[in-house]
């Protein structure tokens, strides 16, 4: 590595997670190849954030700690990007620090489906950056954190997580197959000051069991490869954009019908999209007039549901009573974060 952390410097950066609709669109096989859809990720940015703290470490290695992994303290230059830390490692070797102790505290359970992973790279990468004095636009963090994760994941990915955790709030991303500038373009769906009232249409859930993302993804993207789902993704769309309009105009009952049948077709491709729990939980939201989908690939982590104010608040209670039969499941009730990315404390 090239740079040594300073002796004395210390650092807190955080960003939010995020709840969302239309995910998968975002992965470049999809929205590549039906960008004449104009495809659209949804996503709500919550105050559930990851904080990363940086402080001096042994000249020459990288320390993390992490709740949940065990510490890892290795030689900086020969970092391995196949550990269960690789991707906050590869981020370090991109910025060639070293002596350095990398400390991450994430407000979400783990395993949530809420995009913590890319929340985490997002705030390590701003920590990084401020470190050297050479501040990154969100743009530049999303795209970067996106590239790293991609290539260390050696799965297919999308930038959603990644954009909700950079610039905070909520959005509509619709991704530009051609561009000679962003390969998205972002739509504030709602201005910070009616997030108050936001947060009484939507409810989220922890369903207590961990989720594994590349199970659900890789079943939806070897569908697509074989052409068998073309046309259950071009609805996804049209669905997205509907519901995106929806939540726009406060027009709630359009917005559960969409979310509705989204999920329908997202448990015809992949029945396990929701675990038992989930099933539950989606089942209780249309019993209360409102509608549920899992977060992030499913498969466990989390479910969030959306309504009419009244219908929300009764639902709060059947959620409250089915969670109960689960030690670790839990409604889970933050603010919706209003920015994104931020800089905590720093000591010279």
């Amino acid at each position: 590595m090239d740079i040594q952390f300073p002796g004395s410097a210390e650092i807190t950066v955080s960003a939010p997670c995020r709840i969302d609709f239309g995910g998968t669109l975002d992965i470049p096989l999809l929205h590549y190849t039906l960008h004449h859809l104009r495809p659209s990720t949804f996503n709500i940015a919550i105050n559930m954030r990851t904080r990363v703290t940086l402080s001096p470490f042994t000249s020459g290695r990288v320390k993390i700690s992490s709740k949940g992994f065990e510490d890892a303290d290795l030689p900086a230059i020969d970092l391995p990007f196949d550990h269960p830390m690789g991707l906050m490692f590869a981020i370090a070797s991109y910025f060639r620090i070293s002596g350095v102790h990398i400390q991450i505290e994430s407000s979400s359970p783990p395993r949530s489906a809420l995009g913590g992973s890319s929340t985490a790279a997002i705030a390590l990468i701003a920590a990084f950056a401020e470190v050297l004095k050479q501040p990154l636009k969100p743009s530049q963090m999303a795209i970067l954190a996106y590239q790293i994760e991609s290539n260390v994941a050696r799965v297919p990915c999308g930038i959603q997580d990644q954009l909700a955790a950079a610039f905070g709030g909520v959005n509509a991303w619709t991704f530009e197959a051609l561009s000679d500038q962003l390969p998205f373009i972002q739509e504030p769906v709602l201005s910070s000051k009616t997030f108050d009232e936001l947060e009484k249409h939507i409810l989220i859930a922890y369903c207590g069991v961990p989720h594994e993302s590349k199970d659900v993804n890789g079943k939806w993207i070897q569908q697509f490869l074989s052409g068998s789902t073309r046309k259950q993704w071009e609805k996804i769309i049209l669905l997205t954009q509907t519901f995106i309009s929806a939540v726009q105009n406060n027009d709630w009952s359009t917005a559960v019908s969409a979310m509705r049948d989204e999920v329908d077709i997202r448990l015809q491709m992949t029945p396990d999209v929701l675990d038992d729990m989930g099933k539950k939980l989606h089942n209780a939201a249309f019993s209360q007039n409102c509608a549920a989908r899992f977060t992030g690939a499913g498969g466990g982590g989390c479910v969030w549901a959306i309504g009419e104010k009244k219908h929300i608040a009764s639902l709060k209670t059947v959620w409250s009573s089915i969670l109960s039969g689960h030690s670790d499941a839990a409604l889970l009730l933050p603010s919706i974060a209003d920015c994104g990315v931020i800089n905590e404390r720093e000591k010279p």
